[in-house]
């Protein structure tokens, strides 16, 4: 397939998904509208119920059934057909016509139009979130000023390619993924992440498509293509999310399918008993009938969960927390153990040498060429420091990178120059040989929380690089939270005993596991969820994919591996732990309100049922209690959209 026929192609995909957008806006509208016009003309035929002639405020109401009703008509229908089940929607229809057919067409119009009306919320929150994914589409520039041999020209962001160099000027959006090889900036990253101050990036850092350059000139290189761009993903995850139910959404909805045919039962009873048991006329039998119809319709029970869902994981994902599923939001606040990766979680990824000791100086020059030449081109977060830290004594620029480079899973990389072997890695890479003249300086480097990194020459070791990675500002006061909630919190990282504590104790966590291999990390999460009943994970790397994996829910840092992003159940595009509080207390409300919906609305049934039997209300009373129990719910559930932080949960 030629370049322009993908262009083509994925132009009309990113078109038809802005019209399917627009239609599903259009549709949201036409509800509200109709539910406003059977209204009107309700309302109508009563105010001038005695100046109309009898045919016409008959009409009126017709027009009002038909107006309002047809949309949820023909949804019941069409669901019946296809699911072969009855409905909620087919429950209110047919309550509308038996009302009408024993004269009571106002009270029959009525229950349409508060059933259209609670309808046409319904939609409004099934939409918020496409309307946020809407927004960031259009942050997306069209076309990018793509550099060529120092001239400079304005192409499609679909005519751009991995390695292509674009100039970024301030005050413009980001066009595609890319990072910062010249300039520096401060980017304003709140339409992704939700925060409001602008990040300082410079050479080397990730930019992301729709951030906003707000000062510096900046020459990016295009590292994504624009349809795999982190906006592209965001919308993909939450749309999933969006088509992903809960378990206690599942259970409603089954609940539904067999309660309909329960209220059809005891309603067709309701119009038999009746005038046999308590001497009711058979018109009042009927309109009994009718009421328990309306009233014991759970539509108020069916919106409990899905709308309250849906605002929480819009609210997430506008504050920079993709959650790929209700069940996972709903789980959240069940969570009684956190494992932890280090480096890029509870560190800031960003580890920088403090330390290059070697036995002889004479060996200095070839040691850095070689670190070089082994490391240049890696993403590793160590790789890169160690590369800025050579940069200092040799242009990166002028050294060929290795092609005979050998990864050793959990340790490090190996490569022959001339006949030698040289490695780099932790102390896993060799074996200690009688001439440990490392060994004391070491010790004293692994208590002040440093990593090491052992450059080695046929199994010696002529170097090592000590570094040290910063913790998150925001990460001690996460964990602190976490274990005033009683989660037990735990540290996975690689570095060994001595370092690990050091880490540990300045974070401020008493457990933790050193020398942690992918599979150890495994195999620590399979003993953690024996121990705990739900155990989260919060890794980066893609050593810590299996890990997520492995753990009841897996949270991934935005900025890690594609891989890391694919497994995990959360994502946080900000890298803060922070974060994950906000997640809790979001989750936990979640569950407040859902819970407060499916007792309001079980109350409501119950009660209005009850009042039917004793002949307490009419049928305008059971609509307005019926449907305004329904509205109640949806509102309530509508609350999360506004939810604002509140850090510690109640």
């Amino acid at each position: 397939m030629s370049e322009i026929t993908k262009n083509i192609i994925n132009n009309n995909k990113t078109h038809s998904q802005l019209v399917q957008m627009q239609f599903k806006k259009v549709k949201k509208h036409q509800e509200l509208i109709a539910a406003i016009i059977s209204g009107a003309l309700i309302l109508i035929a009563w105010v001038f119920s005695n100046q109309l002639p009898g045919g016409t405020y008959i009409t009126l109401n017709i027009l009002a059934f038909l107006v309002g009703g047809y949309a949820k008509a023909k949804e019941g229908i069409t669901e019946t057909i296809e699911n072969k089940t009855l409905n909620v929607e087919l429950l209110m229809i047919l309550a509308a016509i038996g009302s009408a057919v024993i004269g009571y067409w106002v009270e029959g119009a009525i229950l349409i139009f508060i059933f259209s009306l609670s309808g046409a919320m319904e939609t409004y929150t099934m939409q918020k979130s496409e309307r946020d994914l809407s927004n960031l589409m259009h942050l997306q520039p069209d076309q990018a000023l793509r550099i060529n041999d120092d001239n400079e020209e304005l192409v499609s962001i679909d005519e751009l390619s991995i390695g292509d160099l674009i100039y970024v000027k301030p005050g413009e959006r980001m066009p595609v993924d890319g990072k910062i090889i010249k300039g520096r900036t401060a980017i304003d990253e709140s339409a992704l992440t939700g925060e409001s101050i602008p990040v300082e990036k410079s050479f080397g850092d990730k930019v992301f498509t729709g951030t906003m350059n707000k000062s510096g000139s900046l020459t990016v290189e295009v590292t994504t293509d624009s349809r795999d761009s982190f906006v592209q993903k965001i919308m993909t995850l939450v749309r999933s999310a969006q088509s992903e139910k809960s378990p206690s959404q599942l259970f409603i909805e089954q609940f539904e399918n067999v309660y309909v045919y329960v209220v059809l039962g005891v309603t067709a009873l309701m119009m038999i008993l009746p005038p046999f048991i308590v001497g009711w006329s058979w018109n009042e039998t009927f309109y009994r009938a009718m009421i328990l119809l309306v009233v014991a319709s759970p539509c108020a029970l069916v919106a409990s969960i899905t709308p309250a869902t849906l605002s929480a994981i819009s609210t997430s994902a506008r504050r920079g927390m993709l959650v790929k599923s209700g069940v996972h939001l709903e789980n959240f606040d069940k969570i009684t153990a956190i494992a932890f990766d280090k480096t890029g979680t509870l560190t800031v990824g960003r580890p920088d040498v403090t330390d290059f000791i070697t036995r002889t100086n004479e060996e200095d020059q070839e040691i850095i060429q070689r670190i070089i030449q082994i490391e240049k081109g890696s993403s590793h977060p160590l790789a890169e420091a160690m590369i800025r830290y050579s940069a200092n004594h040799l242009d990166p620029l002028t050294v060929n990178a290795s092609d005979e480079m050998t990864e050793v899973t959990g340790k490090g990389v190996k490569a022959n120059f001339n006949g030698d072997v040289w490695a780099i890695g932790n102390e896993k890479l060799f074996n200690a040989s009688s001439d440990n003249w490392y060994e004391q300086q070491a010790t004293v480097l692994k208590g002040h929380a440093k990593t090491l990194v052992y450059v080695t020459k046929n199994d010696e070791v002529v170097a090592i690089v000590a570094l040290k990675d910063e913790i998150r500002q925001d990460t001690i006061e996460a964990i602190k939270t976490f274990q005033s909630l009683g989660i037990e919190t735990i540290m996975l990282t690689g570095d060994n005993i001595k370092t690990a504590e050091a880490i540990a104790e300045e974070v401020g966590l008493s457990r933790y596991v050193a020398s942690c291999m992918p599979e150890d990390k495994v195999t620590v999460l399979k003993e953690l969820r024996e121990e705990f009943d739900t155990v989260m994970m919060v890794g980066d790397g893609i050593n810590d994919a299996p890990a997520l994996a492995t753990a009841h829910i897996g949270v991934a840092m935005g900025a890690g591996t594609d891989v890391a992003l694919e497994t995990a159940d959360i994502i946080l595009i900000k890298n803060k732990l922070s974060k994950l509080v906000d997640l809790f207390s979001l989750s936990k409300r979640m569950n407040t309100i859902v819970k407060q919906n499916i007792f309001f609305s079980i109350s409501v049934i119950v009660l209005l049922i009850v009042s039917n039997l004793f002949q307490f209300i009419n049928l305008p009373l059971g609509v307005v209690g019926h449907e305004g129990s329904t509205i109640l719910v949806i509102l309530n559930g509508l609350r999360l959209l506004k939810y604002k932080e509140s850090g510690l949960p109640s």
